[in-house]
This record gives C-alpha cells, structure tokens and sequence, in this order.
C-alpha cells in the first residue's frame, strides 16, 4: 500500500480507500491486510495482562472493548485507517479516478490521459501501431488496385484460368527513435468476405517496387504487394499485423465495393 501511494504520490490511507471502493464496485480486486503474528500475539498478552484494571471507564473514539466487566482504554488508533470515517465519503465514481487495472487508465484523473489510437480505418487512413522493438509506425493504406491482372502479365507472370491478381500500395513512417527491422508487409493479408485470408505472392513487380527491409527512425518506406486469389473472391478489408495472428496492433481498413 506504501508503494501504490508513493507511485500515484497520495496519502495511504485515500489510496486504501479508493481501493475499497474499487473493490466494491464490482472490480474483481482483493484487498487484504498482512500484520506481524508475533507483534499480533505481544499485543494480545498485553491486553489480556490490563484485564484486572479496575480504572475509570474508556475514552476515546478508538477503546478496546475486552469481553467483562473491565475495560482498557486509550488512543489505540489504527496506523493509517481514517480517523474520523463519516466525515470522509467514499468518491461517487472511482472509475473516473482509477480505470482497469493493468491498463493505461490506471492513473489519476489530474495526469495527462494517454491519446486513443484507431485501428481501423478506410483506404488512404494512416493508423498507428507498434513493432516488436518498440518502434512507433504509421502505417498508410494507399491504394488497393483490384483487379491489377495487367500489372502481374505485364511484369512477366501468368495466372491461372479463374484468378485475378490484387495490388495493394502501402507506407510505413517510423516516428520514433528505435529502428524498425522487419519487413513491412510480413503479415499484410487480404480478408475476403467469407472471413478468410489471403497472404500475398512471391512475386513482385518491376512498376509496382515492393517493400525492402526496415525503416529507420524518422524515415518513410512504401512498397507494393501482391495477391493472387480466386477471380469469384469477395474483398472487404485489407489487414496489417507485427505477428502472424491478431493482436492489440493489428490494423484493420475496410475495402468499399
């Protein structure tokens, strides 16, 4: 409790109670307490060694009430609990406070709010997201050419009967300072109406340059990509990912008939 405090620079025991309050509201967080059985045990003995006292009887908000006819009193106050608790009424809304624990809105509503990012968007919509080395990317969708089957024979290539070949332009913009060292179209696949993928061909085009490796801190790199799939084949979003499957930095643009 003394770390949490000291982090959000609070007094422990408003750090304890917002806590409480959290824990009440529904949040699945379990406050407990830990003490010192041994000093525990110590403080028992003594309050049974002051049962045969025989003084006045207790003042203070804080007594110790013993079961029988004798009373120890005296500032017993508790270390860090609220020494007067009806003057001191719970916040109304903790969650504009305090948000989910583990995530960016775990702070305090007085600290900078982090800026939400969009993960999707529509051809020509530049999205963020972030490499696996840390790097800062965003990422254009340029222009998604469909059918571009006379980009792909004129390079050289053929397709087969019932294929077309798809096209997609993208373009990477490194803002941070940390080297981004994979290739940028890795995991850039194609999601078809029946919720399939479509990963790109090993082919690229000599009018249509595809992506190199890497983009430097502060740099911009584009390339091209390209797709063979079924000529019946329903596209509706073009998606962009660091790892092989979804995650909080996928990007996703939606493809419009």
């Amino acid at each position: 409790m003394h770390e949490i405090a000291q982090r959000l620079g609070m007094d422990p025991r408003e750090a304890a109670m917002r806590l409480i309050t959290l824990s009440g509201s529904g949040l699945p967080l379990l406050v407990g307490v830990e003490c010192d059985p041994n000093g525990l045990r110590r403080a028992l003995a003594n309050a049974a060694a002051y049962g045969s006292y025989t003084g006045p009887p207790p003042s203070g908000p804080y007594s110790v009430h013993q079961s029988g006819p004798h009373h120890v009193s005296g500032p017993h106050q508790v270390p860090y609990g609220p020494q007067n608790p009806a003057s001191q009424p719970f916040p109304a809304q903790p969650q504009a406070t305090w948000g989910p624990p583990q995530s960016a809105g775990w702070v305090r509503a007085d600290q900078p709010q982090p800026r939400p990012v969009s993960r999707t968007g529509k051809i020509g919509s530049a999205l963020e997201a972030e490499s696996l080395e840390g790097a800062q990317l965003s990422i254009q969708l340029v222009e998604v050419v469909d059918p571009a089957d006379f980009l792909f024979t004129a390079a050289g290539y053929k397709l087969a009967e019932g294929e077309r070949a798809v096209v997609v332009h993208t373009e990477v913009m490194n803002t941070s300072q940390v080297p981004y060292t994979s290739l940028p179209d890795m995991y850039l696949v194609l999601v078809t109406k029946t919720g399939e993928t479509v990963t790109k061909a090993p082919v690229s085009l000599s009018s249509r340059p595809a992506h190199k490796l890497g983009v430097q801190p502060g740099e911009t790199a584009g390339g091209h990509t390209v797709f063979v799939l079924p000529d019946t084949t329903d596209v509706i979003q073009v998606r962009w990912s660091v790892r092989p499957e979804v995650d909080l930095n996928t990007l996703v643009w939606t493809v419009e008939d």
